[in-house]
């Protein structure tokens, strides 16, 4: 099976640090309270669920692809002038890029405070659709390779059991 987490928990490191305003809302134990031990805190319990999954067999691949303000720009201007494309846009995202810089260190900090061997973070270029779709190809197509996938055997000695299995199946009438 494969699962895909766009962001997800990883929200409350990124968008909450660059607005700590969002955290009002979430009702945390006055413990909580201090800047250093509150992100230290999320972070650890990002590494500790990973850890965890990837010692319940699970592979964590994680991707930040890494658009740059220019692009990010040119595609915005592109949602806002083909229709087909409005759909993709709100105005909060212009709105966002007033905190580009704090995104950028608050995403430094994340991939820094995350990246282990277990769960490691992937840097993609991303302001070149092609490049990146090729890039995470190749990343998810290594990783898979990795796993030593192959189709599970049948073994030898249940052969002449399928054979009469055969045999009933083939005598029934439909």
């Amino acid at each position: 099976m494969i699962g895909i987490f766009n962001r997800s928990y990883y929200e409350e490191v990124l968008a909450v640090r660059v607005h700590p305003e969002f955290l009002q809302a979430q009702r945390l134990p006055d413990a909580l309270g201090k800047d250093h031990e509150l992100w230290a805190g999320r972070y650890q319990s990002i590494r500790d669920h990973e850890r965890h999954m990837a010692r319940s067999g699970t592979v964590v691949l994680k991707l930040w692809l890494n658009v740059s303000r220019g692009e990010q720009r040119r595609r915005f201007l592109a949602r806002l002038e083909e229709p087909r494309k409005n759909w993709k846009f709100s105005p909060d995202d212009v709105a966002e890029r007033g905190y580009w810089q704090e995104y950028m260190k608050a995403y430094e900090k994340a991939l820094a405070e995350t990246s282990r061997p277990w769960a490691p973070w992937y840097a993609i270029p991303a302001d070149h659709k092609p490049f990146l779709r090729l890039a995470v190809a190749e990343t998810v197509v290594a990783t898979l390779k990795s796993l030593g996938l192959r189709y599970p055997k049948t073994p030898e000695e249940l052969q002449p059991t399928f054979a009469a299995m055969r045999a009933i199946l083939l005598a029934e009438k439909d």
